[in-house]
């Protein structure tokens, strides 16, 4: 098992960091930095915890005022790149509130992203002021820096992972997709990512939004086709009619009310493994005759949790066009282990076959507790 992200925040990382503060500021008091932060509850402090704690003491063994704190973190940033540095943006976040320090904050943020990431430490900004910020991250948009590009778009998503929740922007995204705009055929397949996700989230609130800007989108640029498909991920798992439409999956019924699949069967084999084990799941379908067929094919299962409900998830299957009459068959392996965004509990699970949204067959399979060895001591 890989070792937990906030080890990466340890002594020897805050010391390296610390001769780089002083070989720009050498009044710069390293080891007492060390020590402050590493004191106390420090062991018991998780990734983003830890990462707060550097920018809230760093702030107190660097001068006043901001600006003059920033020019020497303006002094290294060059040779502090990556994951770990993202407390640079956080720095900024903790430390340029004061209202006379919002340009140099945003400044900042923009030198700082392309290092790091700037995508959590902006959004307390558009919190406090999102019309002054949005003018900022539409001035991004048009920059030659795809990092601050990226940023325009990932730090206004209504909807980041680990990041604020932008409540303004769920209820009126408009400002958001003004930006999408300007990036909606960009270059970089970093940008175009963010740009897709951004309207992903989007749709979780505003379906109908999304909706039209994809009918708008759609067939104007190739590198858009893919932001539009990307970014519509949610509704298509929804199968939603204008979206499957749109990137031309057949209906579930033709002129002749000949149903999509004629045939279709799934079995789950075995149909009992414990937590962490894996079963095969068998599939085949039979398209309808006549026309070729557009066709998504995922599987769904019905998770048990903890309270006894079910939870749904889907996975995908294929996605191909099929001749009229064809058949499609395959075998795909599920694995049952526990991950960081899904646990698994015993019982019975339904599993289903969907194509372009619509159940076509079903199986069942029971999972029971994760099996553990015991081992006893055998005496002589």
């Amino acid at each position: 098992m890989p070792e937990p992200l906030k080890l990466m925040y340890n002594r020897s990382f805050l010391q390296d960091f610390s001769a780089k503060v002083k070989s720009a500021y050498p009044p710069f008091q390293d080891a007492d930095f060390v020590t402050d932060v590493l004191d106390g509850d420090w062991e018991e402090l998780e990734l983003k915890t830890r990462m707060r704690r550097i920018s809230i003491i760093l702030g107190r063994y660097l001068p006043e005022p901001f600006t003059e704190a920033l020019d020497i973190l303006y002094r290294i940033d060059e040779s502090c790149v990556g994951f770990p540095y993202l407390f640079f943006p956080d720095f900024v976040e903790v430390h340029g509130q004061a209202e006379y320090d919002f340009d140099s904050a945003l400044d900042a943020l923009e030198r700082f992203t392309s290092k790091s990431s700037s995508e959590f430490a902006i959004r307390v900004f558009l919190l406090r002021d999102p019309k002054r910020t949005m003018v900022r991250m539409l001035h991004w948009a048009n920059s030659d820096n795809e990092h601050v590009r990226r940023l325009a778009s990932e730090g206004c998503r209504p909807r980041l992972p680990w990041g604020q929740a932008l409540p303004i922007f769920k209820a009126d995204p408009t400002p958001v997709l003004e930006i999408l705009e300007k990036l909606k055929a960009d270059s970089s397949l970093y940008v175009r990512k963010s740009v897709a996700n951004n309207l992903n989230d989007i749709a979780k609130d505003n379906p109908a939004l999304v909706k039209q800007t994809a009918r708008n989108w759609y067939g104007t640029h190739p590198l858009t086709d893919w932001i539009v498909r990307r970014g519509c991920r949610s509704l298509l798992k929804k199968a939603d009619s204008e979206i499957l439409s749109l990137f031309g999956y057949s209906s579930s019924q033709s002129h002749t009310n000949e149903a999509l699949i004629t045939e279709a069967s799934l079995q789950i084999r075995p149909q009992a493994c414990s937590i962490g084990g894996e079963t095969e799941l068998h599939f085949k379908l039979q398209a309808r005759s006549g026309e070729p067929v557009r066709i998504r094919v995922e599987y769904a299962i019905d998770f048990v949790k903890a309270s006894g409900r079910a939870s749904r998830k889907l996975f995908m299957l294929a996605d191909r066009t099929l001749d009229g009459g064809a058949l499609l068959s395959g075998t795909r392996r599920h694995r049952f282990a526990d991950l960081t965004t899904r646990k698994h509990y015993p019982g019975l699970h339904r599993i289903v076959l969907l194509v372009n949204g619509q159940e076509y067959a079903e199986d069942f399979m029971t999972l029971e507790p994760e099996h553990t060895e015991t081992i006893t001591n055998e005496s002589n």
